[in-house]
């Protein structure tokens, strides 16, 4: 009779239990979301983040807290992300650098780019350009790399990181053109834009919404774009491929994805949100003048576009001959 009874009390608690857990899905969200940026504030990840965050918040009706976790090319917000508890409460701005390029440079992460996430949506790209502080003697690509060839090793040039889609495109670049350059890694766009601004560096990749500012105040000067096309708000810069580097592409991304083991009603309940954000007319707007395209994909065709982007990166980064780490 008593195990009859603690089978029926164990039949009632496992009810219960799914019951609470249940419960807990349809009311999420009841506190504030973390949503990580694995870069500093300053950067393109940061800005799409700080502008998506607010129609976000709204739809779900919760704070969201922009938590800047920057280093090593963003993995360090990535492992942090991925070890966070599958809530739903912590929110990642997945990126080109954590999920595909990363996983081609080092033969280790302290996270797992294919299984230690799961993809909410991606929001929009954009091509990296390469820039120059106006005290560089070169107006155009050809012009640079003259300069460089004239100047081997002399030529110091800032990145996002190791490891970024950014330095890569600077190696891609150098591989193309025959030509020797320093590279001085920085903690993100933001601190590099600062180091070239500073004359401190003379040359950089970074995404095109990095530059807006400084671009505004002639602070900097494009020479090429790393998309197929001329970018449609700077139609004088021409593109790489254009400019004697047939094939040269380089879109950076942006995205947003939970640490795998989130619910699929929350994680439902996050991509709606999303989805409705990125349909307002002024946040597109903003990411627009961002340097932002965007190009949303949600659940299984961003996770499909994730797993291409890693197969190119894969060859890239065998192409230029880098050994991974």
């Amino acid at each position: 009779m008593k195990s009859v009874r603690f089978v029926v009390l164990a039949l009632l608690a496992g009810m219960t239990g799914g019951a609470l857990a249940q419960s807990a899905k349809s009311d999420f969200p009841n506190r504030p979301l973390r949503y990580i940026v694995p870069f500093p504030p300053g950067g393109s990840a940061d800005l799409v983040a700080r502008v998506v965050s607010v129609p976000l918040a709204e739809d779900l009706g919760r704070q969201i807290v922009i938590d800047n976790r920057a280093g090593a090319a963003g993995t360090v917000g990535a492992e942090i992300a991925a070890n966070a508890a599958p809530d739903g409460y912590t929110i990642f701005a997945c990126n080109i650098a954590s999920l595909a390029v990363s996983p081609a440079l080092y033969k280790k992460l302290n996270y797992d780019p294919v299984g230690g996430f799961a993809p909410v949506g991606l929001i929009g790209s954009t091509p990296n350009a390469l820039a120059v502080h106006p005290s560089v003697a070169a107006q155009t690509l050809a012009e640079f790399v003259a300069l460089a060839k004239n100047r081997p090793g002399k030529i110091n040039y800032a990145s996002a990181g190791v490891g970024t889609s950014p330095q890569l495109s600077m190696e891609m670049f150098r591989m193309h053109a025959g030509i020797q350059l320093v590279h001085v890694p920085y903690k993100g766009a933001g601190p590099a834009l600062v180091a070239l601004l500073g004359g401190h560096v003379e040359a950089m990749f970074s995404t095109v919404p990095t530059y807006t500012g400084a671009l505004r105040s002639g602070k900097v000067r494009l020479l090429g774009v790393t998309s197929m096309t001329r970018y449609p708000d700077l139609p004088d810069v021409p593109t790489l491929a254009e400019s004697g580097m047939p094939g040269f592409e380089v879109i950076s991304w942006q995205g947003l994805c939970t640490p795998a083991g989130v619910a699929e009603a929350v994680l439902a309940r996050i991509r709606r949100g999303l989805v409705a954000a990125l349909e307002q007319p002024e946040v597109r707007k903003q990411l627009a003048d961002q340097g932002m395209q965007l190009t949303p994909l949600m659940a299984a065709k961003f996770a499909a576009f994730v797993r291409s982007e890693r197969a190119k990166w894969a060859k890239v980064v065998r192409d230029v001959g880098i050994d991974p780490q």
